[in-house]
């Protein structure tokens, strides 16, 4: 009787993958071929195995130490007696110089880097092929499970089949294109190839990947109920692998699909590894770095994204019933308590949600939590208020407080810096300036959120949290709803199983530290200080008609902030808003985009305070990587949010960039020309500009919640500029159809394209002094003669400036605009010192320039802000005289 392999044996006889010396056979396959077990060593899958013993695994933080634990170069021999050239003499018999020593260095160190550049390409180009065979291996039973799809018997469904295998096709196809590019450059190696693009492209195509990761989990279920109900393909997941060279010794791996299908999710996190490693032992001059760095932004961004969905590190909590309860989000939140906030850890678990703090251990214990509550999410609801209920009183700091703490923050970190650049710094003073930044920072953290997000227990315990941003409030709410779907069953814990789960969340936990500064590494970016440039083109993706609108936020120590908002496009799938702004960082790190519908159904509004009542129809975030973004041209970006996409351009200004001021050429006009210049052409005792842009705002803008401090569209601001500088008839109808914080952003624009501050550059030092005394009578009398000093068309256009923004701020209890905020915004722009000052002072960083001054110039134009009506008149009769030399 002749014996007819059935489907499996057919798929399985056997599979030989070259590189990564696999065999991979079925039970039955081993029998009627061989007759007897064979004796291969076998690692598939073995979670201790390194697939790529000869090839790239990385800088791990392992390979990186020596012996003794320190940090090492690899590859490079530090020791001057290692090498001839640090060891060289001139002709009199004299070491080189420490400046020929350093370039000799740096010339070999740069020849090393450009050999390990060739080591890891060649190890990842070695890996690149094992993953290839990986992909064949998955792909190989797909044709015949095909075929069988469409006879009398199939064994898996063509719906089945497109699941599991869904995009492997795509994926193999990108990696054997790259694998076909990146060969021939290293066989043929040479110090000047290029392979950025390469990667770039990779890079570029992670949308696939996004597709399959979405699909993952569905994939891997149908495999495994695949398996359950079909025997036949029970036999082509089911491969059983020998695993030493002893007699028959088997391993039955079940599901190796699920395996398999890691492996894609797995690769991203290689590239990326590759990538920072390339960087690393790229000069910056080769053409590669800019490409490298664009491909890491993208890989990035993309881990970013799915890394909350996939990773495989969230363990399990197993409950004494034997459910498994895993932990699904943690983060820090500001609790409110009997009016006092707290700070608490807060765990999301699959059945529960857990508020807990850290306790006081002495000093080498092991660190604990302590829970002070628990919620079943079966019991969980998000409460609204009813006419009856009112937000309790929360502890609130007053605005300037908070404005302050960010000045003494930075100027902390200046401090810091200036100790570690000093050639005896003492550690001693760094560790107490570290403390007292902490001290600032954990305050910030505590009293700057003021976004509420109730949520309510059934049986009637209700509790509020205060988070700084519409997005954190929203992944709460979503991660905690999607797991509501599930049918859960309400949970009581006894002291015990609560006592166990509390302590399984030091663990557990995936947020480890309070985000301030002070427990950030040395070598993390300090972020970006400065101006950032944002497009926001258009959004795609929408199934119906919504009013559609976009928020812009950036992170700022340690919380993010609302900065820029785009109109309402109304009534479409694909808004096209075209609209550009100009966003203020504070040592940003990263820039969130945030789509709205917007709501217009009175009867759907929530009552808590400060609550968005518009629907968030997705929202997405990318890091701004200071060496790409740091560049005059544009650089185009898009973001995926729930099946949204939204396409946007940024570029990036440093603080002395953006505010240096340079005259205009035209003295026709009124941006960049000298107030008085203006005034006189105009025979007028303020710009037109001025007082056409107060008058609008007092209009209509006085009840703008962030007017001033919110951005305006930059294309609206431009056409404005452009239209006072040609003295446009239109320019009144302009105002009145333009969105009011365009007109706002113009008149900002004015005083700071004035060829010198509106408080002018001769009398700042003086301004300066004069804020920082501390007699009454005194400062009074020096800040009222230094307001006489001033040229008559620039005492008159900041007085009346000075009374519209304290007819602004008696409107904050709407528009949120208190005179130390118009104070923030506004100091800086009036108040500069010029640049043979900034010279002088020799400021070189970036927080540094953020820091040098401002306090002061804050509270110059705060001090004005809060004193009485100053007429005009009345400052030029009095002749009370005060000493300066201005």
């Amino acid at each position: 009787m002749k014996h007819t392999p059935c489907l499996a044996q057919t798929i399985f006889g056997l599979i030989f993958l070259k590189n990564a010396n696999i065999v991979a056979l079925s039970t039955l396959q081993m029998i009627c071929v061989f007759g007897k077990p064979l004796s291969y060593t076998l690692m598939f899958f073995s979670p201790d195995f390194n697939y790529n013993t000869d090839g790239y695994e990385g800088d791990t933080a392992e390979d990186r130490k020596s012996q003794d634990g320190s940090e090492t170069m690899p590859f490079i021999d530090e020791s001057p007696t290692m090498s001839p050239h640090l060891c060289a003499r001139g002709q009199d018999g004299e070491a080189i110089s420490p400046t020929d020593l350093l370039s000799c260095l740096q010339n070999i160190m740069l020849e090393k880097g450009l050999e390990m550049r060739k080591l890891v390409l060649s190890g990842f180009l070695a890996s690149e092929e094992i993953y290839i065979n990986q992909l064949e291996a998955l792909l190989l039973p797909m044709k015949p499970l095909k075929a069988t799809a469409t006879t009398s018997k199939p064994v898996l469904t063509v719906e089945q089949i497109e699941t599991i295998f869904f995009m492997i096709q795509d994926i193999f196809v990108i990696h054997k294109e790259f694998y076909d590019a990146l060969s021939p450059n290293i066989q043929q190696w040479d110090e000047k190839i290029t392979v950025g693009h390469l990667f770039q492209k990779l890079a570029s195509q992670l949308g696939v990947y996004k597709a399959f990761v979405d699909n993952y989990k569905v994939a891997v279920g149908t495999v495994e109920k695949c398996s359950q109900a079909n025997s036949q393909f029970q036999k082509i997941s089911e491969v059983r692998y020998f695993i030493t060279y002893d007699h028959s010794i088997f391993y039955s791996l079940m599901f190796v699909f699920a395996a398999l299908l890691y492996k894609p999710i797995d690769r991203v996190t290689r590239s990326t590894l590759v990538l920072h490693d390339l960087l690393k032992h790229t000069p910056k001059d080769h053409p590669d770095f800019p490409l490298l760095q664009d491909a890491l932004r993208i890989s990035q961004n993309f881990l970013s994204i799915i890394n909350e969905e996939i990773d495989p590190r969230r363990t399990a909590v197993t409950t004494p019933k034997g459910e498994a309860r895993q932990l699904v989000k943690d983060g820090f939140l500001v609790e409110v308590s009997e009016g006092t906030r707290k700070l608490r850890h807060v765990f999301l678990f699959t059945d529960l949600l857990l508020c807990a703090k850290m306790k006081k251990t002495a000093v080498g214990r092991h660190q604990q939590y302590e829970c002070k509550w628990y919620i079943p999410l079966a019991d969980l609801s998000f409460q609204t208020l009813d006419d009856s209920d009112s937000l309790p009183h929360i502890q609130t700091l007053p605005e300037h407080e908070i404005e302050e703490m960010k000045i003494k923050i930075s100027t902390i970190k200046s401090e810091i810096q200036k100790e570690k650049k000093a050639q005896k710094s003492q550690s001693r003073n760094v560790d107490r300036l570290r403390k007292k930044m902490n001290e600032q920072e954990s305050c910030l953290l505590l009293y700057s959120p003021t976004i509420p997000f109730r949520i309510h227990n059934k049986h009637g315990k209700s509790c509020l949290f205060l988070l700084s941003s519409d997005y954190e409030r929203s992944e709460w709410r979503e991660s905690i709803q999607k797991l509501q779907k599930k049918d859960l069953q309400a949970c009581v814990l006894s002291s015990v199983e609560l006592q166990v789960l509390t302590g399984s969340c030091f663990k557990l936990r995936t947020v480890h530290n309070i985000p301030v500064t002070s427990n950030k590494d040395d070598e993390e970016s300090p972020g970006l200080y400065g101006f950032l440039h944002v497009i926001v083109h258009k959004a795609t993706g929408f199934k119906e008609s919504a009013n559609l609108y976009c928020t812009l936020e950036v992170d700022s120590f340690g919380y993010f902030v609302s900065k820029a908002i785009t109109r309402v496009f109304r009534d479409t799938t694909e808004p096209q808003w075209n609209e550009e702004f100009e966003i203020e960082l504070e040592g940003s790190q990263c820039l969130r985009i945030l789509c709205y519908e917007k709501c217009y159904d009175k009867s759907k509004l929530n009552k808590d305070d400060n609550e968005i009542v518009d629907k968030i129809m997705g929202k997405g975030q990318v890091q701004l990587d200071p060496q790409a973004v740091q560049s005059k041209n544009w650089h185009m970006d898009v973001i995926e949010m729930n099946g949204i996409k939204v396409e946007f351009s940024m570029k990036f200004t440093t603080r002395d960039l953006s505010l240096k001021r340079t005259p205009s050429k035209k003295q026709s006009g009124v941006f960049g020309v000298k107030i008085s210049v203006v005034t006189k052409r105009e025979r007028s005792k303020v710009p037109y500009i001025v007082r056409q842009c107060i008058e609008e705002v007092e209009k209509r803008g006085i009840d703008e919640v962030g007017i001033y401090r919110i951005s305006g569209v930059a294309t609206d601001i431009q056409a404005l500029k452009a239209a006072f500088d040609a003295n446009t008839k239109d320019i009144l109808m302009m105002l009145s159809d333009m969105d009011i914080n365009a007109i706002a952003g113009t008149l900002k624009l004015y005083f700071r394209e004035l060829p010198e501050p509106l408080l002018t550059d001769r009398l700042y030092p003086a301004f300066m002094e004069g804020t920082a005394l501390s007699d009454p009578a005194a400062k009074e009398n020096c800040m009222m003669h230094l307001l006489r000093s001033l040229p008559d068309p620039n005492l008159i256009t900041f007085l009346s400036l000075l009374e519209h923004l304290k007819r602004v701020a008696e409107k904050e209890p709407v528009n949120k605009m208190s005179l130390h905020n118009l104070a923030t915004v506004f100091g800086p722009t009036l108040l500069r010192p010029s640049e043979s000052e900034i010279n002088k002072a020799n400021v070189t960083m970036a927080s540094d320039i953020w820091s040098h001054d401002v306090m002061a110039q804050v509270q110059v134009l705060l001090y004005y802000l809060q004193h009485p009506p100053i007429s005009f008149a009345e400052l030029k009769k009095n002749t009370l005289y005060f000493s300066t030399d201005v």
